[in-house]
This record gives structure tokens, sequence and C-alpha cells, in this order.
């Protein structure tokens, strides 16, 4: 099986590059529409308000019309499924579970800090969405309400080998799921038989490319024997990079491994470019972000921050040809704490086309950081600056993770 960069790709894949839930929402419901047999979805918030209420009635008109629907959404990023709904999808035949709600204390417990951030769906286990759009609308927030900008995201649509990984992963969870609630409600004999759908099936042979098509790997990250294999994604396709290493991200704040990596690209003269967060969303998002800055702007690298609404895009590009979309922030809840999935893609044409959308926003919508006015921030600002870093390195900590 061909490597490249540490990764395992197989070929035969076709994919399509899908931005915002203008184009994400559509297709994923006419897959669904046309859905046979089974729907698995995981994302981490679903919404039910303008557009993402277009999705949840797919999921109702496939359940009733005989395909088993099975839904997973985070417990923080989902809060509840408001009571309308919940009715409908129970009647329709919708089946959903919620990955570790919250409970009493909430997230003032470091172990709850872990969260499913993926945001997947398999169809007919042919068909992959992959990337970093919620079931949500790109015109609202449930924060901010109504947005005058639409949300900045991307994901992809691909079918090939890795669907099945993909698929794989999603049952083996929703097993684990029910074998949790099974011990809750003490059926030990439903337990045990739940936990054995979740374990590995056996290797039944290697999984073969197809005849056609590009190629593609899917990196997926857990708290067991996957916790780095994202952020070892990145580093070695940036320590690889000899022409140009673009990256949007929506929660950035790397660790000294990526930082590190980031600046000796620059500095042996690889143009190294990072469209930002531009909008205030949070005190930690935007604060903590900001003593990383500095080194960076002196290596080389040139910081855009997106301003019209949020940027919530996880994607990169590297040497036109290394691309990568998914659900990972470059931050330490994505790299080192959530459930996440991204794909890895290696196509010159696919990466043309993400690298020229990411380069239009970049160019409508991006505001170049300049490091004098970063250095001639207010005192005060500083000092958010370095009480919000500290509170992240604080955090991490607690978890029991040196970052």
């Amino acid at each position: 099986m061909p490597r490249a960069h540490g990764l395992s790709y197989r070929a035969g894949h076709e994919v399509e590059l899908l931005q915002g839930s203008t184009e994400f929402f559509p297709a994923l419901i006419a897959g669904m529409d046309a859905a046979r047999h089974s729907i698995w979805l995981e994302t981490y918030i679903f919404d039910f308000t303008g557009s993402a209420q277009d999705v949840a009635q797919a999921l109702a008109r496939a359940a009733l019309r005989g395909v088993s629907v099975r839904v997973v959404v985070d417990g923080v990023g989902t809060d509840t499924i408001p009571t309308l709904w919940r009715q409908r999808w129970q009647a329709a035949g919708v089946q959903w579970r919620v990955f570790s709600p919250l409970g009493p204390g909430g997230l003032l417990i470091p172990n709850r800090w872990r969260r499913l951030h993926r945001k997947l769906c398999v169809l007919d286990g042919e068909r992959l969405f992959c990337g970093g759009i919620n079931v949500l609308d790109d015109w609202y927030d449930p924060h901010h309400g109504v947005l005058r900008q639409p949300r900045f995201d991307l994901a992809v649509s691909l079918s090939g080998p890795v669907v099945a990984e993909a698929m794989d992963t999603m049952s083996r969870l929703w097993w684990r799921l029910e074998a949790a609630q099974a011990i809750r409600s003490r059926r030990l004999p439903r337990a045990l038989e739940d936990w054995r759908q979740a374990l590995p099936a056996p290797a039944s042979g290697t999984l073969r490319n197809g005849p056609q098509g590009l190629r593609a790997a899917l990196v997926l990250r857990d708290n067991l024997r996957h916790r780095a294999r994202i952020e070892k994604a990145y580093l070695r396709a940036i320590g690889a990079a000899r022409e140009e290493v673009l990256i949007a991200n929506a929660y950035f704040l790397p660790g000294r491994k990526l930082r590190r990596a980031l600046v000796m690209a620059a500095q042996r003269g690889v143009r190294v470019q990072l469209l930002l967060q531009g909008r205030y969303e949070s005190f930690m998002q935007h604060h903590a972000a900001r003593p990383v800055y500095g080194p960076l702007l002196a290596a080389g690298v040139e910081i855009h921050e997106y301003e019209p609404s949020f940027l919530h895009a996880k994607v990169a590009v590297v040497d036109g040809c290394w691309s990568t979309v998914g659900s990972s922030n470059l931050d330490p809840l994505s790299l080192l704490l959530a459930r996440e999935a991204n794909v890895v893609i290696d196509d010159r044409e696919f990466a043309a086309g993400l690298r020229s959308a990411l380069h239009a926003a970049m160019r409508q919508a991006g505001r170049p950081v300049q490091p004098e006015l970063l250095a001639r921030r207010s005192w005060h600002l500083r000092v958010l600056d370095r009480v919000a870093f500290g509170l992240m390195r604080l955090a991490l900590w607690l978890t029991g993770y040196r970052y």
C-alpha cells in the first residue's frame, strides 16, 4: 500500500469539495433521499434552525421508508433535541444517542472535556461526507443569533475505499454507546453483546484500491491508540514542504512542535500563509492565540484574519498536492482531547480547487496581521492574552497532558 508523509493512502476515490451549508446540505440531503439501507451520522452540533431542519426532515423520511438511521450528537455541542423533533424522529424510527452528556458538575470535571467533534456521514456504506460543517445553518449561530454574513466552512463528499473505514469507526462507537446504556440499565447480557459488536471486525484480507481515482486516507484521532495521528499528519506534511503551506483553521493554538514546524518551514524559504479567526467568538479563542502570533510573524509566516463572519474551516494545502479537510482545529482540545476525523488527499487537481477557495477568502475577506500593530496592542489586551494562554496551559495540566 503506498505511503507518503507517514500515511497509508488508498487509490480509487472520487472527491467533491463542498463550501458551506449552501453546498453541503443539498448534497447530503440528496444522498439521504437516495439511501437504500443505512445512514450513519455523527456531528458535534445538530441544530434545528433554518436550513438545518431540512437535514432533520431527510433523516425522518429515510427512516419512514425503512432505512436504518443512526445519529450520534455531542452532549456539549447539542445540548438538547427539541421536543417536537424528538417526537418526529421517534415516530419515524430515527435512532439517536448523545455522546458524553454532561450531568452534574458539567465541564468543571476535566474528564468531560473529551468530546465528539467529528462531522461524518456514511450513506449505504458507499459515500462519506467529512469536514468541519455541523448540521447548522451558515447564517445562524446558537450563541450569536442571525449572522450578517455566512460562516466560512468546508467539507468533502467522497466515495472509495476509505468509506469502509469511516463506517467501521462509526459503528464501533455506536455499539459502545449502546453497551454503556445497557450497563446503566443493568442489562448485563445485552451490554456484553453490544461490546462484542463494538470490537474491530477480523481482517478479511487487505482492502483493495479502486481501479481509478485519486489517493486518499482517513485520519482519525481518539484517546486510546491514535492520540496524535492528525497532528503528526500535519507535522510530516509541513516538514516535507518545499514551496507553500496554506492553512485555514478556526481555533489556532498550536503546541511547540507545530509552531516549530511552521517557523522552520518559513525559515527555509517556504511561503507559509495562515487564514485564522478574526471575529471575536469567545475569550479563550480570541486571546489565547495572540501570544503565538509574534514568533510566527517574526519568522516570516503570513497571518490573515477572516473578519466578515465566523471562520469554521479546518483545512490545509501543502505544495499544491497534499490536502486535508476535516473537523480538527489546531488547538489543544482538538489535537489532544476530542474525537476528530480528517480526510487527507494526495491529488493536484483537488488541491488546486481548495487552494483557490482559500486564496479567494484571503483576498476578499482576510485582514493581514501586521507585526508592528500587534506589538502596539494596549497593555490590558496583552495581559488578557497572557491570562488566556496561561489558563489554557493550566487546563491541559489538569487533564494530565503536557502540551
